[in-house]
């Protein structure tokens, strides 16, 4: 265990993640708008984003499983090769064939890699530092996330709307591939467990594991779940189908400067995402679990001053402005949550565990994005016109959960600072 944050392993994995995270926050941008600019159909992108989740969903378990038994710096780096492939493979078929078909596979196959990968990332995160630094490890990578969030979709806004869709197909192929090189020199600890060989055992012995920790070892984790699974089906799918389709299709924007302030409002939600891990890091000794759930509150009260503009204003611009302005203050809420929420299962689960857990817990926390892309995706059909209406609704269900979800966690055992 390193005593230092700063290790050569540590630092390989966060400049990796700098790169890797850069090309996933443009390539994640660029394929839904390039739908959406192609079809116009709300429905249509929130469909497509609904099946995009499954394959993440239904591989982050795995993705657990594999990074308990296999090197985790293995599992990074052939993952960001086969990602860099995946992206070749689109930029040579895309000019024939069914595009929403292609587009639809190619995101599910983007995000059930990022499924998979995402537990290696954070289970590696223990074995590289010391849990003193558990939170401000914690806090690092979610700022690179937002840090390569925030330029993602800004850069590739500007290179979309001014190139095209194959320029930024080759720079985030580009990305891919130099973080998997980087990640290559990266040593992690690692111990192989024992195992009979028979894969399907070995994963459901696993899998029931993890599931028999969260239920029976540590039942708050279980809790921290549904909370999450509801937030996530009622407030942040509502964000994720109505940024791109509020800017692009309705505010009356025009076409290229719509999809340039769409990347500039990806860019206000990734800068939310930096301030708040900034944040999660500077006043890691003051967070106390209990006090968790008045920051879920913040984020859904933030809702409602988007929705009231869109009832008062007919001005594109000011409702822009004041979505940009709302999500970036969600954001900065939940990601101090969110890195709350890690930091606290982390500490929580034995290392042997912990890639399955973290799985298993990445699992069930998305397995209500999908239904909720879905069903945004069909609401903002049914009240074109009436946007607003759709956005109170996610502002009042979301409202609700976390007045419910403060009291939940008020019940939690004092949990002493990480650091």
């Amino acid at each position: 265990m390193n005593h230092r944050l700063f290790s050569k392993d540590f630092t390989l994995v966060v400049i990796g993640q700098i790169i890797s995270l850069f090309g996933n926050a443009a390539l994640r941008f660029a394929l839904p708008l390039y739908l959406l600019n192609l079809t116009g159909s709300s429905a249509l992108y929130g469909t497509v984003m609904a099946c995009a989740f499954i394959p993440s969903i239904l591989l982050s378990p795995v993705g657990g499983i594999v990074a308990d038994r296999v090197n985790k710096r293995n599992v990074m780096v052939a993952l960001d090769f086969f990602t860099a492939a995946v992206i070749l493979t689109f930029f040579l078929l895309m000019e024939g064939g069914n595009i929403v078909v292609l587009l639809t596979v190619t995101l599910m196959l983007l995000y059930g890699i990022a499924g998979a990968y995402q537990p290696s990332v954070q289970a590696s995160i223990p074995a590289l530092v010391e849990q003193g630094n558990l939170m401000a490890a914690n806090s690092i990578i979610n700022t690179i996330s937002s840090f390569a969030s925030l330029s993602g979709p800004v850069l590739g806004g500007i290179l979309y709307s001014a190139y095209g869709i194959k320029l930024v197909l080759l720079v985030c192929m580009v990305c891919f591939v130099l973080s998997a090189v980087m990640e290559i020199f990266i040593k992690i600890p690692f111990l192989k467990p024992a195992s009979d060989g028979r894969i399907w055992k070995i994963v459901k012995a696993d899998f029931t594991e993890s599931i028999r920790f969260i239920r029976q070892d540590k039942p708050v984790i279980g809790k921290v779940l549904l909370v999450v699974c509801g937030i996530n089906l009622f407030l942040s799918a509502m964000i994720i189908v109505a940024l791109p389709y509020l800017v692009t299709e309705v505010f009356d924007l025009g076409a290229l400067e719509a999809n340039r302030l769409y990347g500039y409002a990806q860019g206000a939600l990734a800068a939310g995402g930096l301030t708040g891990g900034i944040g999660a890091g500077i006043f890691a000794g003051r967070l106390s679990i209990q006090k968790a759930g008045n920051l879920i509150i913040a984020s859904a009260a933030c809702v409602f001053p988007a929705a009231f503009v869109l009832i008062l204003s007919s001005s594109g611009i000011v409702n822009y402005i004041v979505l940009t302005a709302c999500c970036f203050i969600i954001m900065v809420f939940s990601t101090v949550f969110s890195v709350q929420m890690i930091s606290f299962v982390q500490a929580e689960t034995p290392q042997n565990l912990i890639g399955k857990v973290i799985a298993v817990a990445l699992t069930f926390s998305m397995c209500a994005q999908p239904f909720g892309n879905a069903l945004y995706g069909v609401l903002f059909e049914i009240c074109r016109g009436f946007e607003y209406a759709v956005v109170l609704f996610s502002g009042a269900v979301s409202l609700l959960i976390a007045m419910s979800a403060r009291r939940v966690f008020r019940r939690f055992a004092e949990y002493d600072s990480l650091v």
